[in-house]
């Protein structure tokens, strides 16, 4: 059963804890569930591992959270755009596992799903695959990468109906529809919240897996690089 919420520091304040596990959807800045990670940062928990394709950049997206010195370990395929995370990597204040994003993704999946874990040709001869189990299918090795169960997951939807099916707009789906799943409680905002029900042929995640439900809150959303080119004459 979905639950709504007035706001995002409602609906997170009673699952909320130092050193948790923490999913959150998001590529680059897009789909980031901002007003959950705003909600993270002023409660204060520390020493949290989050799991994300990415932590934004500096002082926006999950980069607020390193900016406040809340997070300990980081599951992530990519980090280039933030300078605070990689100078609190070198400095040894951030433990990092890099996961190659085809298996970051997979992982959720697998988490989501009950699997504890599966095989992969990605990584095998690299240092991502070492001090992991391997196997032989067919005369081809495989390393074996766990799934992942967090704590609690962070989901940014565009609509969302009154019992929780959720549908994603263009780009900002990426992560989310995985990690909605891989939480034991997944926490969603929504742009719209209808009080009818999706088309059930546009739901991308059952309302079975969105525990919790707020309205997100109406802002400029970020942009990472802007570029802009002349118009093409027709």
């Amino acid at each position: 059963m979905t639950t709504r919420y007035a706001n995002a520091a409602e609906a997170l304040a009673d699952v909320l804890a130092d050193g948790i596990t923490i999913a959150v959807g998001g590529f680059g800045l897009s789909g980031n569930p901002n007003d959950l990670i705003e909600a993270v940062r002023d409660s204060g928990v520390r020493d949290l591992t989050i799991v994300s394709n990415n932590m934004g950049v500096d002082g926006r997206g999950l980069g607020l959270l390193l900016e406040n010195g809340q997070v300990r370990r980081v599951l992530a395929s990519y980090v280039g755009e933030n300078k605070l995370f990689a100078q609190q990597y070198l400095d040894g204040r951030l433990d990092v596992e890099f996961v190659p994003q085809g298996t970051l993704a997979e992982r959720m999946r697998a988490g989501g799903a009950g699997i504890p874990a599966f095989y992969t040709r990605t990584g095998v001869g690299t240092p991502v695959a070492e001090g992991k189990p391997h196997a032989e299918f067919d005369g081809v090795r495989y390393v074996q990468e766990r799934g992942i169960v967090a704590d609690l997951a962070l989901v940014h939807a565009h609509t969302a109906d009154a019992v929780g099916n959720l549908t994603y707009r263009y780009a900002a789906r990426n992560f989310n529809p995985l990690v909605a799943t891989c939480g034991r409680t997944s926490v969603v905002e929504a742009e719209i919240v209808l009080n009818g029900h999706l088309d059930p042929d546009v739901v991308v995640t059952p309302g079975v897996f969105a525990n919790r439900l707020v309205q997100a809150r109406d802002r400029v959303k970020d942009i990472e690089k802007l570029t802009v080119r002349p118009k093409a004459e027709v």
